[in-house]
Order: C-alpha cells, then sequence, then structure tokens
C-alpha cells in the first residue's frame, strides 16, 4: 500500500519484566500478563524487588513459580541493600537449586524514608562487588544496569560510565538500559559505551506510557528526561484512558522503530504487569507467537 509503513521483520529478541504481586487481584493480573506474553518466546523473564529489598520473599516466590511452571526462563532481581553477604549470596544459592541460572544485579534503592544509599555494613557494597560474588558462587549469567542519563546519584557522567564497566569487568554479560523516551539519547550512549572499551550488548529498556503522572514520578526518581512532546502528546488525557493506550502504544512503538533503525535487535519491556501494550508493540515490530503456542 503507498505510504503505508514498511512491516519490520521480526528480527528482533525480547525480555520482559514483571513486578512481584501484592494482592490475589494483582496476582492474578501478573498471570494473565504473563499467559498473554509468553507465545511470543521472550528471551527472558525478570522479576523486580521492591526497595531495600521489601518483595524479596514475593520476589523469590513468583521466580521459582515462573520456572517451574511456564517454559519461560526467568531472571531473577537481586539487590545489595538491607542484608549482609551471606544472606545474599543463599538467595542466590536458593535460586540456583530451583534452576534459576540468570540475575539482575543491582545496588537497590533503600527504603523510603531511609535518604542517601549507605551499604550494609557486612554486606555487598555495590552492584560491582555483588556481580563478583555471584561470579565466584556460580556460573550465573548476569545483567546490570545501565543509565543513559546518568544515574541520579553519580558524581557525573563519566563516573557512571565508570561504574558500568566495573560491572562488567567483575562479570556480567549484559547491562539493561533504564528507560528513556529519545532514541538518540541512546545512541549517544552507546557511543560513550564502545569508546570505552564496553563490548557486551546494552539492550534498551522500554516504557509504554500507561500513566503520564506516574511516568513523570519513576522519571524523577531514576534520571530519566520525560521531553516536552511526550507532555504534550498526554495532556487532557487524564479521564480518557482508552485513548491514552493507542498514543502509549504509538509513543512506544515509533520509539523501537527508530531504534530498530539504528541497529538494535533487542528490546527489555518495563510491563508493569500489563500485556496489552507491550504486545501490541512487539506486533508492531514484527514480532509473531510462535508455532505451538
Amino acid at each position: 500500500m503507498p505510504g503505508f509503513p514498511r512491516i519490520l521483520r521480526g528480527d528482533i529478541e525480547v525480555s520482559f519484566e514483571f513486578f512481584p504481586p501484592k494482592t490475589e487481584k494483582m496476582e492474578a493480573a501478573l498471570w494473565d500478563s504473563i499467559g498473554r506474553l509468553s507465545p511470543l518466546a521472550p528471551r527472558f523473564v525478570s522479576v523486580t524487588y521492591g526497595a531495600g529489598g521489601s518483595t524479596r520473599e514475593r520476589t523469590h516466590a513468583t521466580v521459582v513459580r515462573i520456572r517451574k511452571e511456564t517454559d519461560l526462563t526467568p531472571a531473577a532481581h537481586l539487590t545489595c541493600v538491607g542484608a549482609s553477604r551471606s544472606e545474599v549470596l543463599d538467595v542466590a544459592e536458593h535460586y540456583w537449586q530451583a534452576g534459576v541460572r540468570h540475575i539482575v544485579a543491582l545496588r537497590g534503592d533503600p527504603p523510603e524514608g531511609q535518604g542517601a544509599y549507605a551499604p550494609h555494613p557486612d554486606g555487598f557494597a555495590y552492584a560491582a562487588d555483588l556481580v563478583a560474588g555471584l561470579r565466584k558462587l556460580h556460573d550465573f549469567e548476569i545483567s546490570v544496569a545501565a543509565y543513559p542519563e546518568t544515574h541520579p546519584h553519580a558524581t557525573s557522567a563519566d563516573a557512571d560510565l565508570d561504574n558500568l564497566k566495573h560491572k562488567i569487568d567483575a562479570g556480567a554479560s549484559r547491562a539493561i538500559t533504564q528507560f528513556f523516551f529519545d532514541p538518540a539519547v541512546y545512541f549517544r550512549f552507546m557511543e560513550r559505551v564502545r569508546a570505552a572499551g564496553i563490548t557486551v550488548p546494552v539492550v534498551p529498556g522500554i516504557l509504554p506510557v500507561t500513566n503520564f503522572a506516574q511516568v513523570k514520578k519513576f522519571s524523577a526518581m531514576c534520571g530519566a528526561a520525560v521531553p516536552d512532546w511526550l507532555a504534550s502528546l498526554f495532556e487532557g488525557l487524564d479521564e480518557d484512558p482508552d485513548t491514552r493506550r493507542l498514543v502509549a502504544a504509538t509513543v512506544a512503538a515509533e520509539q523501537c522503530r527508530a531504534l530498530y533503525d539504528g541497529g538494535v535487535r533487542e528490546f527489555h519491556f518495563y510491563t508493569l504487569n500489563r500485556a496489552d501494550l507491550t504486545y501490541a508493540i512487539c506486533h508492531i515490530l514484527g514480532l509473531r507467537p510462535r508455532a505451538g503456542n
């Protein structure tokens, strides 16, 4: 059809991030999302921690259930906050014994109200230390975080990039970025990453905007910029969720198309336990359910 956007080939890999449910209703929504997205055969699905490791038990239960009851490959988030080295490694050992081989190793955020991050006196101080500890424990696949717009607690962009290199040098095999909205931000970051000698995959993190006010809050906490054009697109839609979802799918799909055109073939989606937008975006990218699913 003349003028119609080209259909992408589906030559991509995806991964999906979920958070552990707090209620029975949220648990049902999570497993509905997992069921909806599973046929797309993601490379892995990850499950987050709350601040200060506050959802550790629910995270563990969710990860182990995914491992036992689905064909998906689960990745468990693990943080340095609020636990000694032995306690953290004990959690990792339990994951290994349950058949979980992929860890997303993070420094972690302090619990709300605690103020600035302070390492546990007997714990891993930073993510690079955690990566090194995990590498000694078992042959885990280890992913770490990267910040295209600089971690808000970093002293500088160069220091933040040095920290990423430390995590890779300690044994991480992949980095996943914090979400961002301008593809140019990712490409500029990748120029600096490669110039620093970091050669592992750095997978862009994609956040479909289901709630603009919530995204502004997330962005303020993690240092991600919210462009004026994004605010304009969602203006006046606070009470119009249907239109908001359509706009959200369009924005994220265009972002992924621009990244694809720049050579990106792997995407990590922050699903917020909502499958609809992520599934639609993957469909636009040419990804289809695998035969038999």
